[in-house]
This record gives C-alpha cells, sequence and structure tokens, in this order.
C-alpha cells in the first residue's frame, strides 16, 4: 500500500513538471511565433517606406526617356537647331546642381522626406510649364525648373532610404532608387511609342505632360513614410526617433543599440553649423577625403561612361545605324528601356548577396565590352546584321550598367559618408555625375560631327575601361556594415570588419535573449 502511494506520488510530482515543461515550450513558441510576426512586418515597413521613397525617381527617369523621343517632334514643331536641342537636352543635369547644393542644407533643417516633397513640387511646375511651352525660350524655363527639382529629390532620396535602412537590407533598399530611374526611362520611352502617330504639334506635349501623374502617388507616400531617425535625432527629438527606430527594427534590443549607434555618431555634430560642415568638406582629413574621392569619383564615371548619351540619343544611335522609320527606331528604344529595367533587377536581389565590388566589377568589364562592339557596329554599311548588332550591343550596355554601376553609385554615395556630414557630402558627391552627364548630353552631337557616332562609343569604351581600375583600387566593399561601421572603415579601424546584426541572423540570436 505505501509503495502503491509513493508510487502515485512520484508520478504526480513527475506529470507536474512534465505540464511545467509542456507550459514553458508553449511559451517559448508564443514567444518565437510574436518575434517572426514582427519580424515579418518590420521588413514590410522598411521595404514599403524605401518603395515610396523612391518614387519620386520615376519622374526622373520618365524625363530621361520621353525626351529622347520628344525631342524628334520637338525639333520639328518648334525648328529648333542641333545646338539647342543639345542645350535642351543636357542642361537639366548641371542645372540640378542647383538643386543638390541646396537639398542637403534644406534637408538638414526641414527634414529629409520633406525635401523630397518640395524637389517634386518643383520638378512637377517644370514639366507642366515645358507642356504649354509656345516656344523654345518657355521650353527651356521649363526645363531649368525641372533641373533643380531633379537635383532636390535625387539627392535626398538615397539619404533618406540609407538612414532607415538595417546594414544587411541597405544595397537591396538604396537600389529601389535606381528600379525607379529604370521603371520611368521605360515608361517614357513606351509614352513616345505610344503618342508618335498624333500631331507634332501635340504629340511631344503629351509625352512630357504625362509626367505629372506620378506625382499623385508621391504626395500620397509623404504622408505615411516616417521621418528619418538620424535626422530626428540630430534635431534632438530623441522620443520621435525612437518610436521610429522601434517601426523599423525587428526586436527592442536591435531599436537600442541602433538608438545609441546614431546618438554616439550625431554626438560629434550636435551644434555644428552649416559653414562647419563645408569647412570639413572643404579642408578634409585623410579619412573624409577618401570618402569624398569614392563618392565622387564613382558619380563621375556613372556619367563619363555615356549612359545618358545612350539614353537620351538612342534615337540618333539608331538611326545611324541604319533604322528610317520613326516608329521602328521608337520601339527600339522600348527595347532598351526593358533591358535596363529587367537587369535592375537582378541588382536588386544580389547587391547584399555578393557584395557591391563583384557586381561593379562586372558591370563595368561587360559595359566596356559593349561600347567597343557598339563602336564596332556603327562603323558597319548599312546591314541588318548591323542594326541588329547596335541594338544588340546598346541593350547589352543598359543591361551591364544596371546590374552594378547604376545602382551601387547611388548605395555608395549615401552610405560612405558620416551623419554630421552626410546630406552635404552627398549633394556634393553628385556634382561631379550631374556636371559629367550635362557635358556628356550637350557634347554628343557636336562631338558626333567631328568623330562620329562610332568614335564616340569607342571613346566611351576607353573611359570604361579605366572605370574598372577605379573600382579595384578606390572603392571599399560595403556590405552587411552599418553607417557608423563604414566611417570607421574608411579611418583605418580594423573592427570595423564587424558586420552588423542581419535579419537572418537576428532570428537565431533573439528568442534566447527574450526567454
Amino acid at each position: 500500500m505505501a509503495n502503491a502511494m509513493k508510487t502515485d506520488t512520484e508520478m504526480g510530482v513527475k506529470n507536474k513538471y512534465e505540464r511545467m515543461d509542456s507550459l514553458e515550450e508553449e511559451k517559448d513558441e508564443d514567444l518565437e511565433v510574436k518575434w517572426m510576426q514582427r519580424r515579418r512586418d518590420t521588413k514590410k515597413y522598411v521595404y514599403a517606406c524605401a518603395l515610396f521613397a523612391s518614387l519620386n525617381s520615376i519622374l526622373l527617369g520618365y524625363d530621361a526617356g520621353v525626351m529622347s523621343g520628344a525631342i524628334l517632334y520637338i525639333q520639328r514643331d518648334l525648328n529648333t537647331t542641333e545646338f539647342q536641342e543639345e542645350i535642351l537636352v543636357g542642361c537639366i543635369s548641371v542645372i540640378s546642381l542647383v538643386g543638390s547644393l541646396s537639398g542637403g542644407r534644406t534637408s538638414d533643417a526641414m527634414g529629409r522626406k520633406w525635401t523630397m516633397g518640395f524637389g517634386t513640387i518643383v520638378f512637377q511646375f517644370g514639366v507642366i510649364i515645358m507642356t504649354f511651352a509656345p516656344s523654345f525660350t518657355y521650353l527651356m524655363i521649363g526645363r531649368l525648373m525641372a533641373g533643380i527639382g531633379m537635383g532636390f529629390c535625387g539627392m535626398i532620396s538615397g539619404v533618406y532610404i540609407a538612414e532607415i535602412s538595417p546594414a544587411g537590407a541597405r544595397g537591396t533598399l538604396t537600389s529601389f532608387i535606381e528600379i525607379s530611374i529604370n521603371l520611368g526611362i521605360l515608361l517614357g520611352y513606351v509614352s513616345n511609342y505610344a503618342f508618335s502617330g498624333i500631331s507634332e504639334h501635340i504629340n511631344w506635349r503629351i509625352m512630357l505632360g504625362v509626367g505629372v501623374l506620378p506625382s499623385v502617388f508621391i504626395g500620397i507616400a509623404l504622408f505615411i513614410i516616417p521621418e528619418s531617425p538620424r535626422w530626428l535625432v540630430m534635431e534632438n527629438r530623441l522620443e520621435e526617433a525612437q518610436a521610429v527606430l522601434a517601426k523599423l527594427s525587428e526586436t527592442d534590443i536591435e531599436a537600442e543599440q541602433r538608438m545609441e549607434e546614431i546618438k554616439e555618431a550625431a554626438g560629434v555634430s550636435k551644434g555644428c553649423e552649416d559653414k562647419a560642415v563645408w569647412k570639413e568638406l572643404l579642408y578634409p582629413s585623410p579619412a573624409v577625403l577618401r570618402m569624398l574621392f569614392a563618392g565622387c569619383g564613382i558619380q563621375i564615371f556613372q556619367m563619363i561612361t555615356g549612359i545618358d548619351a545612350t539614353v537620351y540619343y538612342s534615337p540618333t544611335i539608331f538611326k545611324n545605324a541604319g533604322i528610317e522609320s520613326d516608329k521602328e527606331i521608337l520601339a527600339a528604344t522600348v527595347a532598351v528601356g526593358s533591358s535596363k529595367t529587367i537587369f535592375i533587377l537582378i541588382a536588386i536581389f544580389l547587391v547584399d548577396k555578393v557584395g557591391r565590388k563583384p557586381l561593379l566589377y562586372v558591370s563595368t568589364i561587360g559595359m566596356t565590352c559593349c561600347l567597343f562592339v557598339l563602336g564596332i557596329a556603327l562603323t558597319l554599311p548599312t546591314s541588318a546584321f548591323a542594326i541588329n548588332l547596335a541594338i544588340l550591343a546598346v541593350c547589352s550596355n543598359v543591361a551591364f550598367f544596371s546590374v552594378g554601376m547604376g545602382p551601387i553609385c547611388w548605395v555608395l554615395s549615401s552610405e560612405i559618408f558620416p551623419l554630421r556630414l552626410r546630406a552635404q557630402a552627398s549633394a556634393l558627391g553628385q556634382v561631379g555625375g550631374r556636371v559629367s552627364s550635362g557635358l556628356v548630353s550637350m557634347s554628343f552631337l557636336s562631338a558626333s560631327k567631328v568623330i562620329s557616332v562610332a568614335g564616340v562609343f569607342f571613346v566611351f569604351a576607353a573611359v570604361s575601361a579605366i572605370s574598372v581600375l577605379f573600382v579595384k583600387v578606390c572603392i571599399p566593399e560595403t556590405k552587411g556594415k552599418t553607417l557608423e561601421q563604414i566611417e570607421m572603415m574608411f579611418k583605418g579601424d580594423k573592427n570595423s570588419n564587424r558586420g552588423e546584426v542581419e535579419f537572418g541572423d537576428a532570428e537565431r540570436l533573439i528568442p534566447t535573449e527574450e526567454k
């Protein structure tokens, strides 16, 4: 009897501990389910913010794509000269410097997202003026205003996305800008093709005017996305910054860690005046000099390898290759836009897995080969083979550009500068790129007369070959590093090789800490 009671007691104790273990397992499972749900929600929110912030880049791409075809009909309707065409196409890149250089100070004064909104409004006013322009003079006024808005939008979008992104996804998210630009270019080419059959007095105006439509979505987006937590910290709005980071981080621990890193980085710049920032940029330390060299250099090489000439003057290139019909020329440009858009999607998936430098190598080497082949195609007698080779070379060139040089230029320019300098340095980094773009766009037709269209692309091929060496010597690998760790890397800190905890890594760590 006693033995039976003892057995019952032991069984009761055993069952009690089994129930406790079961409850503990259920608790662990609940915690893991909640964490996994928060992880999914956080990723969706971060990606949505980056997507909305990149929307204004559709306007920039649309302008580049649509102008390539619209210029054919503007010339016939307004009787513009070849020199006026070059100025009309290329001036937007140069005048955008006004917006880029002003955007750094504006974004520090009024915030990142409202600077994007301001730039979009200025850009849209420019588009409206161009749409109803009665003469070349008014067309230029609208073009210049659109360029200023372009400078604001282009400068700040990358900064904003870099500042809200975790290190493990920053390359992918910042690449959304290049996706939007490519999508805009494709839409511009499609618009050219779709409206080319209308009267030459009306069609180019409709082509340009359609660019106003995306502003509706951009306006809505500005009321959805949060302000940059790094800017909020700089403004000493710490509670707001903490609330934003809580939405952008998978766990409270991660949010606290990111907050401390930002506060530490911002501590150096607290109370730092704009004059002091520009003084540091104009008289840089060795680390800042390396950042400026990499940031400005990648912007310059992105443009002097001829991508804007390819986009803006693709109808001229195809006409030179032997295509005579406007409809066939514009159809070929749609193929170019499609190639550019499709291959940027490949870069999106690879930039945070493969890294920045490998993609840059593939991009620059591929562009060099394609530009050389295009030069050869344009020297051949007119034939179906020469035309198809030219189309293939142009499509392949923009595809290689989209795989590396296009998106990674935005990524590097927005992530390599320290917080106290980021807005102004990013703006300054675009100066070389915008000037280079303007010079290439405004000299392409004139240079083609002197050395032929084929000769111009042989020059671009040589410059692209030099860009391969630039990538090897001057561009560091920033994959997986926080913005603060990248700053330490340029200073020569060996500990900067330690990457930030990424989405996948946190899955193994957090449930244990939350128990």
